[in-house]
């Protein structure tokens, strides 16, 4: 399928590994030009290099932390009138509850709530007044860190949740879009991560751990990266216009749910 979005330009938050990395491969295979953003300078450069050798597309690179104004202000210089925006950010370590101070909750909620939607602020006026945009956050479908340990983003992004969702009804007439993809454990660095804090707080093995993580996956498997780029790219497409403030599970039919 042809998406119809080749030569649009998307800036995608925190994309120079993992499931943000695979968006912008999804991307930048439409032929859609894309700017690339992450902490790491050799992270960013080297996908943002990869990308445009590999798809012959333009891709710019952003290093800096999105959720604040100066590197939000770069992005915006490098994709003055962006069409795509990926909300992606890596969440804090988990801590346990009685650990965690008032600082770790402030920062907590600049990095993924208050950031997020100053950006979206910065450029929704322009997606409007050119009748097409599509904005796309990377969120938690539920709690899944181990044991009584919490990750301190659970409630900033269920509230970005809810205030996407009301933006969205606004937005629809302008054929902008605002979509969230709610992943299950997918195989990235973030799940090495997370391994890691179950074999210190459960004693596990490191196979034990990895194992622990599939266990309650109805697929019997860890997501791939790619299944949720495509996903991405789809919500992206010309032929989402009619999609919009849905919350998207990819959960390999983990959800009990039926709605």
């Amino acid at each position: 399928m042809d998406l119809g979005i080749r030569n649009r330009h998307a800036i995608l938050l925190a994309s120079s590994r993992g499931l943000g990395k695979a968006c912008a491969e999804s991307l930048a295979r439409e032929g859609v030009n894309v700017v690339i953003n992450g902490r790491t300078e050799k992270d960013v450069h080297d996908t943002a290099s990869e990308l445009a050798a590999k798809y012959g597309i333009s891709a710019s690179a952003v290093v800096g932390d999105s959720s604040t104004e100066k590197t939000q202000l770069l992005l915006l210089e490098a994709c003055p009138e962006p069409d795509i925006i990926l909300l992606n950010g890596e969440g804090p370590a988990p801590k346990f509850f009685q650990d965690i101070a008032e600082k770790d909750f402030s920062e907590s909620l600049q990095k993924t709530l208050i950031g997020p939607l100053m950006f979206v602020q910065r450029v929704t006026p322009g997606m409007c007044e050119r009748r097409f945009g599509r904005i796309v956050a990377i969120s938690s479908a539920m709690v899944k860190s181990p044991h009584s340990a919490m990750s301190l983003s659970h409630g900033p992004r269920l509230g970005l949740t809810g205030v996407l969702k009301g933006l969205s009804k606004d937005l629809a007439q302008f054929n902008v879009t605002v979509n969230q993809l709610l992943p299950e454990r997918f195989d990235t660095y973030r799940q090495e991560q997370m391994a890691q804090v179950m074999m210190q707080v459960r004693g596990m093995t490191y196979e034990e751990a990895r194992a622990d993580q599939v266990k309650s996956i109805k697929a019997g498997r860890l997501g791939r990266p790619e299944e949720l780029g495509d996903a991405f790219a789809f919500l992206c497409s010309a032929q989402a216009g009619y999609l919009s403030g849905q919350n998207i599970q990819l959960d390999g039919g983990s959800y009990e749910g039926v709605f």
